[in-house]
């Protein structure tokens, strides 16, 4: 049964840096950090509505750096979503949080309250790119978060993010690549946009900073994602999962509403390119499985247009006995 996360966000609580390209209020939609009570009512409504599904559902608090908040309030939210798992059956918990905001007193902490799963904000793992977006931590401490999160042994996220500021191709394949050599069992890939009142809004404005176009951004995700997964890594989320708020607001950037789907079509382009070109240009039938026809096709058919223009005539057709994301070519 696929998992699934019920989140509660604690935007801009406990973080000591403004990042480059951060602005919580826009990103979560102006929310406000959740009180103990709410977190407990929603638990309770949830289990409700999952019935057989909430052994696979984690608590979630995202959204800022929850390990940095007032000791308190952290310690109330952890208390009532400990309360939900033992009254619900909740699988657990999960927090995503900066790398500095890590120690073995606050694992110690999150340990004690049932907490299976930390995040890790680390965005980028070249020390050049940290410092240009002022990030206020080095890869040597995200390193040293991941050592202390598996001595505990939780479950290790990391979080990386593509087009930042001085970031290239190379330094972001080298972040996946470090990401596989700290053994992270789940990932998330967040292309950048440009935000109003951020510092890259200000790059931005000034022609300091060009964002990535949603073509450059696809094409790079598209060989972090198979980079990453091909190593057993679960990448959980690939694009920005965003509030309306912040599509209106934002400036530029590779944003799209279903960018994971452009990226799994652009893989899915290349590998069946791969396999026609062992036949040469001509006429071709794709067979795929019904689930995977959108993603075959491309975004309005983008990769039969694509094809065409390589010298390919390919039509697709559905069958059931091809797996998920695979395909079987006839000449």
């Amino acid at each position: 049964m696929k998992h699934s996360n019920l989140a509660f966000f604690v935007p801009h609580l406990g973080c000591p840096q403004r990042c480059s390209f951060c602005d919580q209020n826009a990103i979560t939609g102006g929310a406000k950090p959740p009180a103990p009570s709410e977190v407990a009512e929603t638990c309770a409504k949830a289990a409700k509505e999952l019935r057989d599904r909430v052994q696979n559902t984690q608590i979630a608090f995202f959204g800022g750096s929850f390990t940095a908040i007032p000791r308190e309030q952290m310690v109330s939210l952890l208390e009532a979503a400990e309360g939900a798992v033992r009254e619900y059956g909740f699988q657990g918990i999960r927090c995503s949080t900066r790398p500095d905001a890590i120690d073995r007193e606050v694992l110690e902490l999150l340990a004690r309250y049932g907490v299976k799963a930390v995040e890790l904000g680390a965005q980028s793992m070249d020390d050049r790119v940290l410092r240009l977006n002022r990030r206020g931590h080095t890869a040597r401490e995200t390193a040293e978060a991941v050592g202390l999160i598996r001595e505990f042994g939780m479950e290790l996220g990391l979080q990386m993010m593509t087009g930042l500021y001085g970031d290239t191709e190379e330094t972001a394949l080298a972040t996946a690549r470090s990401f596989l050599a700290l053994g992270a069992d789940t990932a998330r890939i967040y292309p950048t946009v440009v935000l109003p009142g951020t510092y890259l809004a200000e790059l931005y404005q000034k022609g300091e900073y060009r964002p990535q176009t949603l073509e450059e951004a696809v094409s790079q995700c598209a060989v972090l994602l198979p980079l990453l997964e091909d190593a057993g890594v679960r990448v959980i989320r690939v694009g920005l999962h965003a509030e309306r708020e912040m599509q209106g607001k934002m400036l530029a950037g590779p944003y799209h509403p279903a960018f994971r789907e452009l990226v799994l079509s652009r893989i899915f382009l290349e590998r069946l390119q791969k396999e026609l070109s062992a036949g040469g240009p001509g006429e071709y039938t794709v067979r795929v499985h019904p689930k995977s026809l959108s993603v075959a096709l491309g975004e309005r058919k983008s990769n039969i247009e694509r094809l065409k223009n390589r010298g390919y005539s390919v039509s697709f057709r559905q069958d059931d006995s091809i797996e998920r994301n695979g395909f079987l070519l006839e000449a």
